[in-house]
């Protein structure tokens, strides 16, 4: 390993040692940061630690160091803790000061009594967000961080999972002491509120009974916790993050990198059964809203574990096989760019052909295929969302497997994607808008609660006709207003609340789609498979991973380079940019072309290839409507060909070709 073993077993002895050396004085906790952060850059020292996305929970030691990559679901209200605390020995009067930082639980030792009137005490501040694993990640993205973490770690003698059926050892023990249990939790309840931090007395004891503690509290639950992932068949732990500082540079649906101290301890679990029980005194109808909110905000650590963040950073993608951060200043990033600059012809050209086989032989739908999947918001004009380019595959065969297999090739590519089946029962009864829970004081998620840099693949041959309810309609106009002006407006009941949102959206349609699109290309298949599930599965197995790789590398590299704009798109009339969505399909090219312009003979090359692209898409545009046996589909594949032809597909893709 790069470095000892402490600061990953026991990150809070190494917290403990910098409040000794320094007091109260605050500067320790500066000391604390910056010593975890130089432990990270040491040589493949985050690799060495255990992540939540990779290690199931019972795997994981409590109170050691973890990372987390996760979605910002929630933000919960700012709650107060004792940052520092103090306590007197019974017996010899002796006082010690504690850190309550990066704990949920006050721990004090053998005949230590808190001392909450203590001068020497003081209250702080820390924002709790809700997250969840970062939805839709795609399985060559988990399998990568998988491969890629070495952590050690074997199953955790000193937490166990909730389970559904007691031992008989935990039956004979809460059979012959239970007037121990009872004074335990009387201890726990009078110290249960001590801002944010718990004190626990016999903190071994209440340890061991993790599971009996726990399934009460799951027992004593109304209906099953509700883990609020955006969307259907999620995976993971959802966390409740607590952090320190610089929470105000984090909003809702940022994905960050987080690490911290797992917090797992079963003393909340009794705790918050206790508060339950307690405010069962109150008015029914407060009692029954201060109890959904106190389930919802402090749900069983067994089930949705706690993260004290000492370092956290959003990212910009996660894309396993990218540098973290694709920043100019850092010598890895700008060296891995350069790299990958030289070989950037050659892989758009293989990839071209891949997409190409993919779409039946159309090659200009995958051009533009390539420029939706690298397309992304780079700035705002007012209102107006800058670099975005929904594309509308029209021309799709109905009740056909091609659009399922189309998104699977689309998941093989992206980090992150989601297809969404739109039929009239789905309009009708999904939630795609999240909404303010105000009885439990929280968002419930949506759909398009989505981070930045998605794909969405919309669905639109498996529409039919029928009727389309008010949910449906708020459906429908809520996926419109995300391709126009990328924007979800959330239901907080009284009002809207504008979320921006740089969503990739593809729309696939028998004809053209209902929704707005920057551009829509009709398919016009060069070859129809007599088994396309045969077809796709052998387009895939052909590609070498290596390959798929840089594809993968490709689509994300572009959407995050800088490039200059082409001379044309200022003399693109103001008149025709409002009409036809000109401007984005023009951005999106510049984007494409601007990538090569470092290379003079590319440059020239590429600009050509964007007026041949932009002329046989108008092309097909008005003729798309006529029937096919009047315009044949070759006359409208050569100009493209010739303007920027295919070379150098590949061994694999001779021999898929001969397949």
């Amino acid at each position: 390993m790069p470095c000892g073993e402490d600061w990953l077993s026991h990150p809070l002895g190494i917290v403990q040692g910098f409040f000794a050396q320094n007091g109260v004085n605050p500067d320790w906790e500066k000391k604390v940061i910056e010593y975890f952060k130089e432990k990270l850059k040491e040589n493949n020292a985050p690799k060495w630690v255990p992540s939540l996305n990779e290690v199931p929970l019972h795997y994981l030691k409590p109170n050691s160091f973890v990372k987390f990559r996760c979605m910002i679901q929630d933000m919960f209200d700012p709650e107060f803790y004792m940052g520092i605390y103090e306590t007197v020995n019974q017996n010899t009067k002796a006082r010690v000061l504690h850190f309550g930082k990066y704990r949920d639980v006050a721990e004090c030792g053998p005949q230590q009594e808190l001392d909450l009137s203590s001068p020497r005490s003081t209250t702080s501040e820390r924002q709790t967000f809700y997250c969840v694993p970062v939805p839709g990640e795609s399985s060559w993205v988990k399998e990568a961080y998988v491969n890629a973490n070495q952590a050690r770690v074997s199953p955790s003698t000193s937490y166990t999972p909730s389970r559904h059926k007691r031992s008989y050892e935990d039956d004979e023990d809460m059979d012959l002491q239970p007037s121990k249990q009872k004074e335990q939790h009387s201890g726990a309840r009078q110290a249960g509120g001590l801002g944010g931090l718990h004190w626990c007395g016999e903190p071994k004891r209440l340890e061991t009974e993790a599971s009996s503690g726990q399934q009460l509290n799951t027992l004593n639950l109304s209906s099953p916790f509700d883990l609020n992932f955006p969307l259907p068949g999620e995976k993971g732990p959802a966390c409740l993050v607590k952090v320190y500082e610089d929470w105000d540079c984090f909003k809702v649906n940022d994905v960050l990198e987080l690490y911290g101290v797992l917090s797992v301890d079963p003393v909340l679990s009794v705790l918050n059964s206790e508060e339950r029980d307690a405010s069962a005194l109150l008015d029914p109808m407060e009692c029954t809203d201060m109890a959904e909110e106190q389930r919802v905000h402090s749900p069983p650590a067994s089930l949705v574990p706690r993260i004290h963040v000492i370092l956290a950073q959003k990212l910009q993608h996660i894309n396993p096989l990218l540098p973290t951060c694709l920043n100019k200043e850092e010598s890895r990033s700008c060296q891995f760019v350069s790299n990958f600059m030289s070989e950037l012809s050659p892989v758009r050209a293989e990839l071209l052909g891949f997409l190409t086989h993919a779409l039946l032989g159309d090659s200009l739908a995958a051009e533009y295929l390539i420029l939706h999947l690298i397309s992304t918001v780079y700035t705002r004009r007012d209102v107006l969302p800058l670099g975005k380019f929904t594309v509308n595959l029209s021309g799709c065969p109905q009740n056909s497997t091609f659009t399922e297999h189309l998104y699977r090739i689309i998941q093989h590519l992206v980090p992150a994607s989601f297809r969404l089946q739109m039929t009239i029962e789905n309009m009708n009864q999904l939630k795609l808008i999240p909404h303010k829970d105000y009885t439990a004081n929280r968002l419930v998620s949506g759909l398009l609660q989505l981070p930045n840099n998605t794909s969405l693949v919309i669905d639109e041959t498996l529409l039919e006709q029928g009727q389309l309810d008010t949910p449906g309609v708020h459906n429908v106009t809520a996926l419109s207003n995300l391709i126009t002006w990328q924007k979800v407006d959330y239901d907080f009941s009284y009002h809207q609340m504008e979320f921006p949102c740089n969503i990739n959206v593809l729309i696939t349609s028998e004809g053209r789609s209902l929704l707005p699109a920057d551009c829509q290309i009709h398919l016009q298949p060069q070859l129809i498979p007599p088994n396309m599930e045969e077809y796709m599965n052998g387009l895939l197995s052909a590609v070498l991973p290596s390959v798929l790789n840089k594809f993968r590398i490709y689509l994300t590299l572009l959407r995050f380079l800088d490039y200059n704009l082409s001379d044309d798109i200022t003399k693109i009339p103001v008149s025709e940019r409002r009409s036809d969505n000109t401007l984005q399909r023009a951005l999106a090219q510049s984007k494409a072309a601007g990538a090569l312009q470092e290379d003079p003979a590319s440059a020239a090359e590429e600009c050509e290839w964007e007026r041949a692209l932009e002329r046989v898409c108008r092309e097909r545009q008005a003729t798309a409507s006529l029937p096919q046996t009047q315009f044949p589909t070759s006359q409208l594949y050569q100009p493209a060909e010739l303007a920027f032809p295919r070379t150098g597909g590949g061994s694999w893709l001779s021999d898929f070709i001969d397949w």
